[in-house]
């Protein structure tokens, strides 16, 4: 009778760390992506009134207020795309270039706050954003291999950068 007691107990209390653990894994990988955005939020909340609400702007711009909703929704999606594949296991291969691919990604996503707003370079911004591109089209596609959702969840954001970069275009175009 002790030991079926014990052995419930014990895998009752595995259940409970395994669970503990994938909770703090997916806290942890939606806190990384939401790092990237209050990275270039440092940039961008001080040049929004003094340099960019000065540039040139396609009619098509969306009203500022709108982006860091925006944001917050697309790293909070990047974040549970970023924890389905990590829950795949990192002793394969496939998984850790994955996620090595996603966080190279995520240096792309996060410098280009810093060259458009913090440096006020928009032609480089501009090749730092169709290099973003790439990388999570590429990144998608690694994604796919490994889990279908996890590349899928990422279909808002690209579908956000591509409208980015067109934006980026336009305002390059109109403050030469």
């Amino acid at each position: 009778m002790f030991s079926v007691f014990t052995k419930e107990l014990l895998f009752a209390i595995m259940y409970e760390v395994r669970a503990s653990s994938s909770i703090l894994k997916l806290i942890f990988s939606i806190a990384i992506c939401q790092s990237a955005g209050l990275i270039g939020s440092v940039f961008t909340i001080s040049s929004i009134e003094s340099w960019y609400s000065f540039l040139n702007q396609p009619s098509f711009r969306p009203p500022n207020w709108l982006f860091g909703p925006v944001w917050t929704i697309l790293y909070t999606l990047m974040g549970i795309s970023l924890y389905w594949i990590w829950t795949k296991g990192t002793k394969k291969k496939e998984v850790r270039d994955a996620l090595k691919l996603f966080a190279v990604h995520l240096v792309f996503n996060a410098t280009w706050s810093i060259v458009f707003f913090g440096m006020h370079n928009i032609p480089l911004s501009l090749i730092n954003i169709v290099i973003l591109w790439i990388f999570i089209v590429i990144t998608m596609a690694k994604f796919y291999k490994i889990d279908k959702k996890a590349s899928l969840i990422l279909l808002p954001y690209l579908a956000w950068v591509s409208f980015a970069a067109i934006l980026n275009y336009n305002i390059f175009l109109l403050n030469r």
